[in-house]
């Protein structure tokens, strides 16, 4: 037995309990550890998380492939396998009013586990497959995408499912039992239904399945309040000494009530009770839609009434009738093979197409007349036939609106369909006869279904419940109170910059917003942190060191496009992350002194140090900032340069070896080389260069482009249905040397020689 079993089990006994007791790794998966692919995927980084003792990662909503290794995912639901007890943990701050899938547990069209957030029904999904392959659904009302961080536990006991939100139990319900039997292939995606679906937006860390009892513990060791301390057993002694004490004084205190009632054993007062409004005298007796009702000392008793099956004749068939709660046998019609009770209607279209209607009256269909339809005022495409009438209706008719809506008597509500409508009881109520037109209100409080906790008492109401604070005890929300409240008498350990939440044992803080930390010390939070040396001294704001600007001093200064720098003649201005540099023209070079306006630039004398490209028959000449290639006095120079080893003649131009794009000429002694211009290519979306021009043409077959401006409005359907941006490449299925690549719409595939 592993050591954290072993803790719960000496728990359980009431032995010991020891807060924040070692977990066995058998019993304990780290989702992120599992993932190795998250650090590279697409639309996936590592930032920093709710605290720093694990990593976060966020999720920017993008197409990525966040799915565990196979080989990964078999270790991890190895330890699931027959377990009837496991906990789902996880830290997350989703983005506002997104929605996303968390954790994904699939094999085929088969949800074994999936849970998911709702940014815009504020609610948090459960999906889970039953040992009989059936697909079942739990919906829990509540807001995660807000923006905030949370901590959410989702723990499994069997048939119980409990959540928890910030330590906060919120809902418990009773479920059938999910099945743990998972098929060898099954995948596990964080943060995604599959490849194509469900992304999730936001953070997540400390991702983690633990397969022991009462795993939220782990996320809230606070909440292991099912083991007794040494400090809860001395309270309970003296707790238990005084409701002896008290006990003693009531005693005394009834003994004296019993005395003075026996004065009022000739007086006689009559309780009464009240029904929707309606006063009833003790032992009157009253049915109640279908319910039997009774006064008994003030207090109204009722019962549901009990139906037996009806025994109908063979011309008669069991119906229910206005008024009644149970069904009676009324008579029926029979008409074209098919039986129809009192009141049915159907329509039939004689041998001109003329529709007649028919109504079942007496044992037999009688024809009702149609004087006329109302006109309709939606189009012929939008317009319905009806079984049991001859005139169409448009779709979207109000059915309620007509006389099934006095059909739905007692707590139901009516419900329009295509064809029809049906009674559907209301929240909080379950259905007295089958057709839920009588409804009864469901008593949370006596059948367990209730969230109500520590020092609160459960009070039904119609339709719900309320807790309702125990004597002497304060509320902290809608579901538990406590007996003080720290939050509010200051005696807290909270940080200026923290929230404090008052709980059944004391309080506990929570970082504002912008701030991180324990609660108790809060520094502050700049997303995504400040950068190039910037210090955070605000929520979201950044002090930036000189050179830099922005929202976290991502933009460095532009001082030389900004005219904030003048440079010496002799140097031109560049621009440096945070600051400048006044640099040295062509020409000119630091004589050592290093000004910072580039006064310390001086004249490089190409001629004395050879850096000249004059031929032998001219004489190099300094100028400030270059040289000049002058013919001797008395001399006729040809003006030839000398370039790569050879003697390029006054006046040529000739095209480089090594760059077939590049042309030089010779003028005077002195070689210039640039490279050949291309006029641009005008309202062409494709473009290729032939092989040995250097040119761009235009094309019509994207799959011959080179270059292509992609659009990413533009994507590609491949062979398993995925959606491809443009500008994506992707290996063929079945096909390893095959290279497909999507260009605006289109899809090239080639073969790669280097693969075969």
């Amino acid at each position: 037995m592993g050591l954290f079993k072993l803790y719960f089990a000496f728990c359980n006994l009431g032995l010991f309990c020891v807060s924040g007791f070692g977990l066995d790794p058998a019993l304990h998966v780290d989702i992120f550890e599992e993932f190795d692919n998250v650090k590279s995927s697409a639309g996936v980084s590592q930032v920093q998380g709710f605290h720093n003792e694990t990593r976060a990662y966020l999720f920017e909503g993008t197409l990525r492939n966040a799915r565990v290794s196979l080989k990964a995912a078999e270790r991890i639901l190895q330890k699931l396998r027959g377990r009837t007890e496991f906990t789902l943990l996880l830290t997350l701050k989703q983005e506002k009013f997104s929605s996303g899938v968390l954790l994904s547990i699939h094999y085929g069209d088969q949800r074994f586990l999936e849970v998911e957030s709702s940014g815009l029904r504020n609610e948090i999904r459960l999906f889970f497959q039953t040992s009989d392959q059936r697909q079942q659904r739990e919906v829990f009302p509540y807001g995660l995408a807000d923006g905030h961080w949370h901590k959410v536990s989702l723990a499994f006991s069997a048939t119980q499912v409990v959540l928890h939100i910030d330590c906060n139990r919120i809902y418990e319900r009773i479920v059938e039992m999910p099945s743990m039997d998972f098929p060898r292939g099954t995948n596990i995606w964080l943060g995604q239904r599959n490849d194509a679906h469900g992304f999730f937006r936001g953070v997540m860390q400390d991702v983690q399945l633990v397969v022991v009892p009462h795993g939220y513990i782990i996320q809230c060791p606070d909440l292991n309040r099912t083991c007794p301390t040494c400090n809860d057993f001395h309270g309970l002694v003296q707790k238990i000494m005084e409701l002896q004490d008290i006990l003693a004084k009531t005693s005394s205190k009834l003994a004296l009530a019993e005395e003075k009632m026996k004065y009022l054993d000739g007086c006689y007062c009559e309780r009464t009770c009240t029904l929707n409004r309606e006063i009833y005298r003790d032992d009157d007796a009253w049915i109640d839609g279908c319910r039997n009702c009774t006064c008994s000392n003030g207090t109204v008793e009722c019962e549901s009434i009990f139906c037996p099956p009806p025994q109908c004749p063979p011309d008669t068939a069991p119906i229910y009738m206005p008024g009644a709660c149970c069904k009676e046998c009324q008579p029926v019609c029979l008409f074209r093979g098919r039986v129809y009770v009192e009141g049915d209607r159907k329509s039939v279209h004689d041998s001109e197409g003329n529709c007649l209607l028919f109504e079942c009256r007496d044992r037999s269909m009688r024809r009702v007349e149609i004087t006329s339809c109302p006109e309709l005022n939606c189009p012929e495409s939008e317009q319905i036939t009806l079984t049991d009438r001859c005139c169409k209706v448009c779709r979207g008719h109000d059915f309620c609106a007509e006389v099934h809506s006095r059909t739905c008597v007692e707590n139901s509500d009516c419900i329009n369909l295509e064809a029809g409508a049906f009674c559907s009881c209301k929240e909080g109520y379950h259905a007295l006869r089958d057709d839920s037109a009588y409804c009864q209100d469901i008593d949370e409080c006596a059948e367990g279904k209730h969230y109500c906790r520590e020092n609160t008492m459960c009070m039904n109401t119609p339709g719900s419940f309320m807790c309702v604070c125990n004597s002497g005890y304060v509320r902290i929300d809608d579901y538990s109170c406590t007996e003080h409240d720290e939050c509010v008498r200051e005696l807290n350990t909270c940080d200026e910059n923290a929230l404090c939440f008052n709980t059944v044992d004391g309080h506990s803080c929570s970082c504002k917003p912008g701030y991180v930390g324990n609660g108790t010390v809060c520094r502050v939070l700049c997303e995504g942190q400040c950068l190039n040396g910037g210090s955070c001294v605000s929520p979201d704001t950044c002090i930036c060191q000189q050179g830099f600007t922005g929202k976290r001093c991502e933009t460095d200064i532009d001082e030389c496009s900004d005219g904030f720098v003048e440079c010496d003649s002799r140097a031109t201005c560049v621009n440096l992350p945070g600051w400048y540099h006044c640099e040295c023209r062509d020409g000119y070079h630091d004589n050592g002194m290093f000004s910072a306006n580039g006064e310390s630039c001086e004249d490089i004398d190409e001629c004395e140090m050879g850096r000249h490209s004059c031929a032998n028959d001219t004489v190099c000449f300094n100028v400030d900032g270059g040289y000049d290639c002058r013919c001797p006095h008395g001399r006729n120079c040809t003006g030839d340069c000398a370039h790569d080893g050879k003697v390029k003649h006054n006046g040529q131009i000739w095209v480089l070896d090594d760059d077939r794009c590049s042309v030089c000429s010779c003028q005077r002694g002195e070689v210039d080389c640039w490279p050949i211009s291309c006029a641009p290519v005008a309202d062409c979306e494709f473009t290729v260069v032939p092989e040995g021009e250097c040119c761009p043409r235009c094309v019509s077959d994207p799959c011959l482009a080179d270059t292509i401006r992609n659009d990413i409005t533009k994507s590609c359907v491949d062979e398993y249905g995925v959606t491809r941006f443009s500008g994506s490449a992707w290996t063929k299925h079945g096909m390893e040397c095959s290279l497909c690549q999507c260009k605006n719409g289109h899809i090239c595939c080639s073969v790669d020689p280097l693969c075969l």
